[in-house]
């Protein structure tokens, strides 16, 4: 790890604040709630469950949606260590990712300046654009997407359609009210395997790489489905399921409260037998994506299979973890060796 100080705080000071973080946020009664859902899906008893949980949480990098999504309560000790955790995918963004190339990735306006080439549609900063302006990019696109430049997990995102808007002074008064300060082109051409699953939502896939200024590392790739909404992430309905090095899906999909999709529960389309179209063109455009701004190491990419090709729709400095769902895949492992290999912890 870089010594210059332009790599944010040691391993240790941040894992130390991260757990502060978990316990000014914690709730006994919501922690209860989860542990009781827990013991009833598995069948184990709630007091261990709580127990575990508590002492998971504090010493073992584990936080509690983690520990309900990726079903440790069912796995053994050392089938735990093969997972990347959000805490453990939170030190490796602050100790891996220069500081003050952060805001490129944290402002969706700064990413598109510097991802401009690659992000394959039109965009409009708003604030910057008049009435008229604003009126000729929806016009000529037909749907756009308003979006707030600082935001996660699909919030702040909107879909409009030219059809949709009568009075063009109020629909930029709105925006700038909502802080939708950026527009970008609707995706309408995204891959027909992909549009079979769910024609209605622009269906990303989320790539995780470590970079370390030689070689790039694909750490994971979830395939997300959306579900007729303007995102597909999971505040939205939506789910994912892991790709793997074959392009094939791990098994069913899964989203949030424990849903599990064998297949897409508006189309019908397996989601167990998808295929992910097109990988080595990804890896050819990735390989590009990672040295625009090489100071970020490791990078949740965004990014979408169009009929013309692989376009980018954001970059995430702090991907989370997206990871196996043993009782979705019936798999016991998850993906943190890979990580490790390539940071080297």
């Amino acid at each position: 790890m870089r010594q210059d100080g332009r790599v944010a705080q040691s391993w240790g000071s941040v894992r130390f604040r991260y757990i502060l973080w978990r316990i000014a946020g914690f709730s006994p009664r919501a922690l209860l709630r989860r542990a009781r859902a827990i013991s009833k899906q598995h069948g184990r008893a709630v007091l261990p469950v709580l127990v575990d949980m508590l002492w998971s949480a504090t010493f073992k990098d584990i936080n509690f949606q983690d520990y309900e999504d990726w079903d440790f309560a069912i796995l053994t000790k050392e089938e735990r260590l093969t997972y990347i955790t959000n805490a453990i995918s939170n030190h490796v963004a602050l100790t891996r990712n220069e500081k003050p190339y952060q805001p490129l990735f944290h402002d969706k306006i700064q990413f598109n300046r510097r991802f401009h080439e690659l992000l394959g549609r039109d965009w409009l900063e708003v604030e910057k654009s008049s009435v008229d302006e604003i009126r000729a990019f929806v016009e000529r696109h037909g749907r756009v997407m308003g979006k707030v430049p600082v935001s996660t997990s699909g919030k702040g995102v909107t879909r409009y359609a030219v059809t949709e808007i009568e009075d063009w002074d109020a629909f930029r008064a709105r925006l700038l009210e909502r802080g939708e300060i950026l527009l970008e082109q609707y995706i309408e051409n995204q891959h027909p395997v992909l549009a079979e699953v769910c024609p209605t939502t622009v269906n990303t896939t989320r790539v995780t790489t470590y970079f370390d200024g030689e070689t790039m590392t694909i750490i994971s790739i979830a395939q997300k489905f959306g579900r007729g909404q303007a995102s597909d992430q999971q505040p939205f309905g939506g789910f994912f399921t892991l790709i793997d090095e074959q392009s094939k899906s791990w098994g069913p999909g899964y989203g949030s409260h424990q849903h599990i999709y064998a297949e897409h529960p508006d189309s019908g389309v397996s989601i167990v037998d998808f295929v992910m179209p097109e990988r080595d063109a990804l890896v050819a455009f990735l390989e590009k994506a990672v040295r625009v701004v090489p100071q970020i190491r490791y990078v949740g990419w965004d990014v979408v299979l169009t009929t013309d090709g692989w376009i980018m729709l954001e970059g995430n400095w702090t991907p989370g973890a997206y990871e196996n769902k043993v009782s979705a895949t019936g798999i016991r492992t998850g993906t943190l060796p890979i990580l490790r290999a390539a940071v080297g912890f």
